[in-house]
C-alpha cells in the first residue's frame, strides 16, 4: 500500500513533525492532543496503548501526565524518533515503544484501560481487523480518528494521491458494530484540509482557524468536517 510504504521511509521519520506540525500545523497538533485528553480524561496510572504511535507525539504527552503507555508502530525509524523524544522529556521509564503489526497485537485480551489510534485509519488496509484487535486488548475504551468522504479531504486526496482511505459516517458505524464497540461520543472538525494549515504561517493559520470553527459550528458543520474523532466503549 503506497501510504504504508511512504510512512516507513527513513527520511519521512526524520522530517515528519517538522513538515506537519510546524507553522500553521501547530494548531492541528494542539487540537488532536486535546481530543485525546478530552476522551481519556484523567490519565494518571492508567494503562494506555497507542496504535501507530509514530514519533511519540501522544505517547510522550500521556507519559508526562502519569499514564503507563505502550506505543506500537510498524516503522523502526519512527520509533527511534519517539525514543529520543521520550529521553528528552524524561519519561522513558514509564513508556515502552515497540515495533509490531496492528492486525496482530502482541498482548492478551483486556490488557489496557484505553487504546487509541490517531492518524492511522486512513492508512489501514483492513480497518475492521485492526479495530477488532483494538477492542480485544481494551478493558474499557477505544478512541480513534478518521478522514471523511465528501469533504475537502477528498480534494486533498485527489491532489496528493497516497492511498489514503476516507470514511463516511455509515462506514464507521458499520465498523463499530462489527467490532462490538459502543459509540459514546463523536466530534467533527476542520472544514479546511490539514494541508492548508501546514503551508501558512501560524498567525495566518489562526485567522483561518477562526473561520473554520465558525463553519464547523454551523448546522452543516458535521457535513463539512474533514476529520472525525470517535470515542467508544467496550460493552
Amino acid at each position: 500500500m503506497k501510504g504504508q510504504e511512504w510512512y516507513q521511509e527513513d527520511d519521512i521519520a526524520e522530517e515528519y513533525e517538522e513538515k506537519r506540525f510546524s507553522r500553521g500545523g501547530r494548531l492541528i497538533d494542539r487540537r488532536e492532543k486535546q481530543a485525546v485528553l478530552d476522551a481519556i480524561g484523567p490519565v494518571e496510572d492508567r494503562d494506555v496503548l497507542e496504535i501507530a504511535c509514530g514519533t511519540g507525539r501522544f505517547t510522550v504527552m500521556l507519559a508526562e501526565r502519569g499514564a503507563n503507555v505502550v506505543g506500537l508502530d510498524i516503522s523502526g525509524p519512527m520509533l527511534q524518533q519517539g525514543r529520543e523524544k521520550a529521553r528528552r522529556a524524561g519519561v522513558s521509564e514509564n513508556m515502552d515503544l515497540m515495533r509490531g503489526d496492528a492486525g496482530r497485537l502482541p498482548f492478551p485480551d483486556d490488557s489496557f484501560d484505553s487504546v487509541i489510534a490517531m492518524r492511522f485509519f486512513h492508512l489501514a488496509d483492513q480497518p475492521a481487523s485492526f479495530l477488532s484487535e483494538m477492542r480485544r486488548v481494551s478493558r474499557n475504551q477505544v478512541f480513534f480518528d478518521t478522514f471523511n468522504r465528501f469533504t475537502t479531504r477528498s480534494l486533498y486526496n485527489w491532489a496528493l494521491p497516497m492511498g489514503s482511505r476516507l470514511y463516511s459516517r455509515w462506514e464507521v458505524s458499520r465498523l463499530l458494530d462489527s467490532a462490538g464497540l459502543h459509540l459514546v461520543d463523536d466530534d467533527h472538525d476542520f472544514a479546511f484540509p490539514y494541508g492548508l494549515y501546514r503551508e501558512i504561517p501560524n498567525e495566518l493559520a489562526s485567522v483561518f482557524r477562526d473561520i473554520d470553527t465558525t463553519l464547523i459550528s454551523s448546522p452543516l458543520g458535521k457535513r463539512l468536517a474533514s476529520v472525525s474523532y470517535w470515542h467508544t466503549r467496550v460493552p
